[in-house]
């Protein structure tokens, strides 16, 4: 016997697969230093999944101009970078000066040349409406979540037609499928979850790789 049929549309996706795609990509030394250094400051980087994502959306976009925000010690910006054209830039936005620093050397580490990254340290809604409008062909967002919302509309502003808004921990830990999880956090990002799916400049797609990450691509 075969078994009993799958049900058409049914996903067959478990826990076992997920981990598997989770660690389809192995990382070299130097993100391996960037996850050190993370946990040394205590912070949560992007996993491989996520960091494969974001290295092959960059590529597609053939990505010159990219802002993230929340520089963590480098990890989403080496991904990043490795899929961004030679001459591409990334402008990382970080409230932490320190975080910051170790990022700087993973990337000069890595060979990442000084002209394409610019880290600035200050708190992302200060620094980003000095950012060009529609000036960058992806807006990684991955800091506070409560200010979700509020990053939304400056990606919105920032990014051009064509280009892609991706957020990260669009699924926070479970939180957000739990109707009990009421906490800020979870809320605020249901509520941009919302936003983003009743938008129609955006098209988006929520995929379960990681904590959870949104990719939207902007009409034109």
């Amino acid at each position: 016997m075969l078994g009993t049929p799958r049900e058409k549309g049914t996903p067959i996706t478990t826990a076992a697969s997920l981990q598997f795609a989770e660690r389809y990509l192995t990382e070299d030394e130097h993100l391996q230093d960037a996850r050190r250094r993370a946990e040394q400051v205590g912070i949560s980087p992007v996993g491989p999944g996520t960091g494969a994502v974001l290295r092959l959306l960059a590529s597609l976009l053939e990505a010159r101009a990219v802002v993230e925000i929340g520089t963590g010690t480098g990890v989403s910006g080496l991904w990043l970078q490795r899929g961004m054209v030679d001459d591409g830039v990334l402008t990382s936005v970080d409230l932490e000066a320190e975080h910051q620093r170790h990022a700087r050397e993973v990337f000069s580490a890595a060979g990442i040349a000084a002209r394409r990254f610019r880290l600035i340290a200050g708190a992302a809604l200060d620094v980003l409406p000095r950012l060009t409008d529609r000036g960058y062909d992806l807006v990684l967002i991955d800091a506070d979540k409560v200010e979700y919302t509020e990053y939304l509309e400056q990606a919105l502003r920032l990014v051009r037609p064509g280009g892609a808004i991706v957020v990260d921990n669009s699924l926070w830990h479970d939180r957000v499928a739990d109707p009990a999880a009421t906490d800020p956090e979870t809320q605020a990002i249901r509520d941009l979850l919302e936003q983003v799916g009743a938008d129609e400049r955006l098209v988006p797609a929520l995929l379960p790789v990681g904590d959870g990450l949104l990719v939207a691509t902007r009409r034109d």
